[in-house]
């Protein structure tokens, strides 16, 4: 699949934004590409493509990091992808509206890595907290600001 144009491309296996997303990219006129795997519906609307890729361990990932593109932006909770699609000039927004820079993905990943090394030892960490209505207009919010060039102050505010 070969794009020219800006588009927002959604790892949309666990994204809770999906809805939020749409309405978005139509209101700016931005394609929007949402990527999962054949174990989860997703259905393609007006502005919106649904790409389905065979189950398979990061399947998904893998297929957006060949997709993505300069200026892109991401939405993915998935460090992993959101490296390495900063990596390629896309910008990466978290389903709560977090903006991930390629100065603080360093720490994410090693904050990461040692809450995994705690849990294998026996240890116990926090899940994230449930998703809340906050944190869907702080995530429309910041997708709008990343759309709109009069807007481009992005904050990770909590």
């Amino acid at each position: 699949m070969m794009r020219k144009e800006r588009s927002i491309v959604v790892d949309g296996d666990a994204c809770p934004v999906k809805a939020e997303i749409a309405e978005t990219g139509r209101a700016f006129g931005v394609p929007v590409v949402m990527v999962s795997s054949y174990d989860h519906r997703l259905h393609s609307s007006e502005g919106v493509q649904v790409v389905q890729i065979d189950p398979g361990r990061d399947a998904v990932d893998l297929y957006i990091a060949n997709l993505v593109g300069k200026n892109d932006i991401v939405v993915t909770q998935d460090l992993g992808l959101a490296t390495l699609a900063l990596s390629k000039g896309a910008e990466v927004l978290s389903p709560r509206g977090e903006l991930y820079t390629q100065e603080a993905i360093g720490y994410m990943l090693e904050r990461r890595h040692e809450h995994a090394k705690r849990r294998r030892a026996g240890g116990r960490t926090k899940g994230p907290k449930a998703m809340g209505s906050g944190d869907r207009e702080r995530f429309q919010q910041n997708l709008t600001k990343l759309l709109d060039p009069s807007r481009r102050s992005v904050k990770n505010s909590e």
